[in-house]
């Protein structure tokens, strides 16, 4: 009978989601193009400079070293990328669990940020995530100012929990973090390939980009920015060495930061800067 194979074929299609959405298929992770942490002629006609050598961690320290000197574990430098390791796990619902003892005591880095101290700059960077991964590149760092907070562009997988907290998906990848979304969901590629991510500042204009396209842009000092810091987390995060108040994100300088956020896995690589 018509109506019965119809039935069949419907519940054959339930049974078959239903497997399908038990079985969490890990993403293939696309490995690093072979000319990356290279520069082309091109590039270094414009100025561009290698941030990231692809084989050490010169120029690069740890935060946990009060930035004196390179992490002594947690970063893997392996097949031209640079990635973290986790010490922590994170369930479905955000909350994290500790790894095997084994793994544990292979991670553990910490933040890394430049050696160096950029003010007008265009930061370009190919990232790729696992699943559920959190972490980003922070700019304007400085380990002794707003409690060692900055801006962030924002590195997300869209399965972690916290892409959707925030407001307006203003945690979510490309985003000026927890201050500003991004136009960023037609762009961004699927978990396990490269995507390229660029900060351009220049005075008080910040601009994020994501895989070629301009994804976000804001004035550093405007009445919008601080009407948006204000309504973040950040609103009381803003305070000088001493411990005056100063409005957040408006540091005029400062390191880059690559963030460890202990409980994923990302890797980095063709890490370059243009001063401008």
């Amino acid at each position: 009978d018509h109506g019965d194979n119809l039935v069949q074929l419907a519940e054959s299609f339930g049974y078959y989601r239903g497997v399908m959405d038990a079985i969490r298929v890990k993403p293939v992770m696309k490995p690093a193009p072979a000319d990356a942490n290279t520069l082309t002629d091109a590039e270094r006609a414009e100025g561009w400079k290698l941030l990231w050598d692809g084989r050490t961690l010169d120029g690069w320290l740890a935060v946990k070293s009060g930035c004196k000197a390179p992490p002594e574990k947690g970063w893997v430098i392996a097949d031209r990328t640079l990635t973290m390791r986790p010490v922590n796990g994170i369930s479905d619902d955000g909350q994290w669990f500790p790894l095997p003892p084994e793994d544990q005591k292979l991670g553990g880095g910490g933040d890394i940020v430049t050696a160096k101290k950029y003010r007008d700059f265009a930061f370009r960077f190919d990232f790729r995530m696992t699943g559920k991964a959190n972490s980003g590149v922070k700019y304007f760092y400085d380990e002794n100012l707003n409690k060692g907070t900055c801006e962030e562009f924002q590195i997300l997988d869209d399965a972690h929990p916290d892409s959707e907290k925030g407001k307006d998906g203003n945690r979510r990848v490309a985003a000026l973090y927890d201050v500003m979304p991004a136009a960023a969901d037609d762009v961004k590629r699927r978990t396990g390939e490269w995507n390229t991510g660029m900060i351009v500042a220049k005075g008080s204009h910040v601009e994020h980009w994501l895989d070629g396209m301009k994804v976000l842009e804001y004035e550093r000092g405007s009445k919008e920015f601080r009407d948006l810091v204000a309504a973040s987390k950040y609103k009381t995060w803003g305070v000088t060495a001493d411990g005056n108040p100063q409005p957040w994100g408006e540091i005029p300088e400062g390191r880059i930061l690559l963030q460890d956020h202990s409980d994923s896995t990302v890797s980095f690589c063709n890490l370059k800067i243009r001063e401008l």
